[in-house]
């Protein structure tokens, strides 16, 4: 029996339930990847709407449930643009404050990024050092953040001749 004040248990949503939701996520869940190898990816959960209404709100959460921030609105209009740009946002929230880190990070400058949108692309953008020579730059396409990243090689012995 839950209380009037408890939160019920999210729903996981399925893979298909909503495509354009798991397609976004899907982009953003390789950059988490390459970046926080050790989290699992992050999943949609359900939740039923505050405000009466029969459907749910749709948050991106942790593989364990938690999420944290806003609930993705729901985009009539199918653009894939707006998606990724909220799942993405909202993938933000939910590492950064779940973590206690920014994500993602850009490697030039150990600063957290954000996305932005440049000519019809989607990419991480990072505002840049300190300095006036490291100026605000696009890192990668979201989605992209693993060509960035070089993969850990175990340390490989060398022939002798």
């Amino acid at each position: 029996m839950c209380a009037f004040f408890d939160t019920p248990a999210p729903r996981r949503i399925p893979a298909g339930e909503y495509p354009l939701w798991d397609r976004a996520l899907a982009l953003v869940n390789r950059d988490l990847a390459a970046t926080l190898p050790d989290e699992e990816p992050l999943r949609l959960l359900g939740l039923p709407a505050d405000d009466g209404d029969e459907g749910e709100n749709v948050y991106v959460g942790m593989a364990n449930g938690e999420w944290q921030g806003n609930f993705l609105e729901p985009d009539p209009s199918g653009d894939a643009l707006g998606a990724l740009a909220a799942v993405a946002d909202a993938a933000q929230e939910t590492v950064s404050e779940l973590l206690w880190r920014a994500w993602p990070l850009c490697g030039e400058h150990n600063l957290g990024m954000h996305v932005y949108e440049a000519d019809g692309q989607l990419s991480w953008w990072c505002s840049g050092g300190t300095t006036p020579r490291e100026s605000a730059h696009l890192r990668a396409a979201v989605g992209g953040l693993d060509a960035l990243v070089r993969a850990r090689r175990p340390h490989r012995r060398h022939r002798q001749a």
